[in-house]
């Protein structure tokens, strides 16, 4: 949800700085399999079904999905802001690993809405000591918020690249050289059979 609400605002506020929606459309990002995958493996890790029954396989799952969000992230530094995204995804990882596999929450963060959550695996969970702890969920959103929940420096991070991405390409635009234009639509259409080199510049 932290995400879904980084996205919300990317939008809002490109459309405020005159950016355009149409041109998110330009965007293209390469390995999205991984994400979906390991999105989608952790939605099924942490539903109530599976949670319960993992067992000893929960924490090399999750770290075995967000490793794959990480990775597709890196594959994916040229688009503007995603270097953000990909500490984020660094620094989460990171804190998982340190703990076993968990992410812990502080109790304070969990106790604005209502506490650890219940039985089976996961991805909060209150130590005593976690190691990394400055990487690890000290932060919750407000209760009154829809779908509030504890989150880390590293989802500040994601959530901040998105935002900068949606911004960033909302307000890109597209410049045809105009020596491209006559090579392949006049006089010079005969000398160079190249298709139109395309620039992209944000102002």
């Amino acid at each position: 949800m932290f995400v879904l609400y980084a996205v919300v605002a990317g939008l809002v506020l490109g459309v405020f700085v005159d950016g355009r929606l149409g041109r998110l459309g330009a965007i293209r990002f390469r390995w999205g399999g991984l994400i979906a995958a390991g999105t989608l493996l952790q939605v099924a890790l942490f539903s109530a079904p599976v949670s319960s029954r993992i067992g000893e396989l929960g924490p090399p799952l999750y770290v075995a999905s967000t490793a794959l969000v990480l990775v597709a992230v890196l594959r994916n530094l040229r688009i503007r802001g995603l270097l953000l995204v990909a500490l984020g995804a660094a620094s989460n990882l990171a804190g998982i690993v340190a703990n076993g596999g968990f992410m812990p929450a502080s109790a304070a963060a969990l106790g604005v809405h209502g506490g650890p959550p219940p039985g089976g695996y996961s991805n909060s969970v209150v130590l005593a000591n976690p190691a990394l702890a400055p990487l690890t969920d000290i932060f919750a959103l407000p209760a009154w918020l829809p779908a509030g929940n504890v989150f880390s420096v590293g989802d500040v991070l994601i959530a901040a690249g998105i935002l900068l991405a949606i911004v960033l390409q909302m307000r890109t635009r597209e410049v045809v050289d105009i020596r491209d234009r006559l090579v392949r639509f006049g006089p010079l259409a005969d000398l160079d059979h190249e298709g139109p080199r395309i620039r992209r510049w944000a102002p």
